[in-house]
Parts: C-alpha cells; sequence; structure tokens
C-alpha cells in the first residue's frame, strides 16, 4: 500500500514562501511520476505542477510558472514544492499525487492519470 503524506502548509503573507514535502512510503518512491493539485473553497481539484520519474522533466500551470518550484530527492522518497512569491489566489489545500510508470520522462498533468494521493496540506496566503 502507498501512502503520500504532505506538510509545509501554512499561514503566509502576500510575496512570502513555503516549501511544501511530499514523502512517499510502501513502494519504490523512483517508480513514480509526482504531481501537486490544489482544491480552493468551492473550486475543483487544479494541477499546479509535475516532475517525472527520473526527475529531469518538470510541467507546471501556467498560473504558478516562475514562481512555483517542483523538485524529488529519491534517495530520501520526498517530492517538494517550493513556492515564492505567493498570492491570496493561491490559497488552497495542495495535495501530491504519484503515478506508477517504468518510462523516466513521463510527466501526468490531469488528476485521474494518478494512482495515489496525499490527504492535502493547507496553505493560506493573507493579503
Amino acid at each position: 500500500q502507498v501512502q503520500l503524506v504532505e506538510s509545509g502548509g501554512g499561514l503566509v503573507q502576500a510575496g512570502g514562501s513555503l516549501r511544501l514535502s511530499c514523502a512517499i512510503s510502501g513502494r519504490t518512491f523512483s517508480g513514480y511520476g509526482m504531481g501537486w493539485f490544489r482544491q480552493a473553497p468551492g473550486k475543483e481539484r487544479e494541477f499546479v505542477a509535475a516532475i517525472s520519474l527520473d526527475g529531469r522533466s518538470t510541467y507546471y500551470d501556467d498560473s504558478v510558472k516562475g514562481r512555483f518550484t517542483i523538485s524529488r530527492d529519491n534517495d530520501k522518497n520526498t517530492a517538494y514544492l517550493q513556492m515564492t512569491s505567493l498570492k491570496p489566489g493561491d490559497t488552497a489545500v495542495y495535495s501530491c499525487a504519484a503515478r506508477k510508470t517504468i518510462i523516466p520522462s513521463l510527466l501526468f498533468q490531469i488528476r485521474t492519470e494518478y494512482d495515489y494521493w496525499g490527504q492535502g496540506t493547507q496553505v493560506t496566503v493573507s493579503s
């Protein structure tokens, strides 16, 4: 059974930074493409960023491009989302997701492509 646990959320002022972590357990972390999604109150869950199994490819939603950075440390079985220049519109519950794959370079942007999900961590950006 694969488990994903997010951490690092909190309350921050606009313009501030946070780093989210996603620890995966139960299977070989390097066998998964990873993604981050977010869901604001009253809205559907939306894609934020994705990173390939080998960590060499990344992809971002336009709304966070240039401000957020996704990364992974396969030795620590952890994925990260570094968020800078945060805006009130970034307020949401952020969840990480894992998709099993054998192709190192693939990226997954659609939520239904993912096999496992974390519980989420709240990020609140005040103006």
